[in-house]
């Protein structure tokens, strides 16, 4: 390349990040004028949130916790209910929705697409809809969490089954092993690895998630949260606070120790 095109090249990839900066500054602009955000309006407001914070919000009150510890394992019971039956049938689906793995090419779009949908649509859409079919309770909570998982699961684990090792599966199929042989021997021994690490990273999803479903009917801590902010409760609501912050980091301990020991 000749010292014109060199700098001929420059120019236009110069032209290009400024053209990029520009489009980027009026998008911030235009977001902030459709918001309605501005700075002042952010720090004007900070006094009183932290009058809120330190007044009304705490200290919690801890004589609500034999109150919450209900609530709070039936937020436990769903995120591991959820787990365990959106990772098994993830994990079926997952065969189906993987290039490597699928009886066929148009099964395989066909699952992406449904998983795709269960995927996209928030949980907190899946459980008002829930709701309205069938009232309030964990239950509704619990379906919401599977249905989620079933569709970041099977994506999760079809892209594990798409980057494993064919010269395995090749070596089965030569020796005249037929497609569940394939699967058994070849596949499913690199599999396991990756379907443990997502289903315990799914599990610490839905603790969290599991809250926010509580908010919107799902039961649970979320629902003990909401029902106390709506009552004025505040300390109360700290307390809910502080417990959901609590199993939060526990279960991210623990499951990074099975990761730890498994993996």
């Amino acid at each position: 390349m000749s010292t014109a095109q060199m700098q001929s090249a420059r120019k236009i990839k110069r032209a290009q990040t400024m053209l990029f900066l520009i489009v980027f500054c009026v998008l911030i602009v235009w977001s902030c004028i459709g918001s309605e955000f501005s700075l002042g309006a952010l720090f004007a407001g900070m006094g009183d949130s932290l009058q809120f914070i330190f007044t009304d919000f705490l200290p919690p009150d801890f004589s609500a916790l034999p109150k919450l510890l209900e609530p709070a394992l039936q937020t436990l019971y769903m995120s591991v209910v959820a787990t365990v039956i959106g990772s098994v049938v993830a994990g079926l689906l997952s065969f189906v929705a993987a290039a490597t793995t699928t009886p066929h090419s148009l099964i395989q779009v066909f699952m992406r697409g449904v998983t795709s949908l269960f995927r996209n649509i928030p949980v907190v859409i899946w459980t008002i809809l829930l709701v309205a079919a069938f009232g309030l309770g964990t239950i509704v909570g619990t379906m919401s969490l599977i249905l989620i998982s079933v569709g970041m699961l099977t994506r999760s684990y079809a892209e594990v089954l798409e980057e494993i090792d064919m010269g395995q599966v090749e070596a089965v199929r030569a020796a005249g092993g037929s497609y569940f042989q394939v699967l058994s021997q070849a596949v499913l021994p690199q599999f396991l690895p990756g379907f443990i690490g997502w289903s315990l990273y799914n599990f610490e999803i839905n603790v969290r998630a599991s809250t926010i479903v509580g908010m919107v009917g799902g039961g649970g801590l979320g629902f003990m949260l909401q029902s106390s902010l709506k009552l004025f409760q505040y300390q109360e609501a700290s307390m809910a606070v502080l417990l959901v912050l609590f199993i939060v980091l526990l279960v991210e301990m623990i499951t990074n120790r099975v990761r730890e020991r498994i993996l």
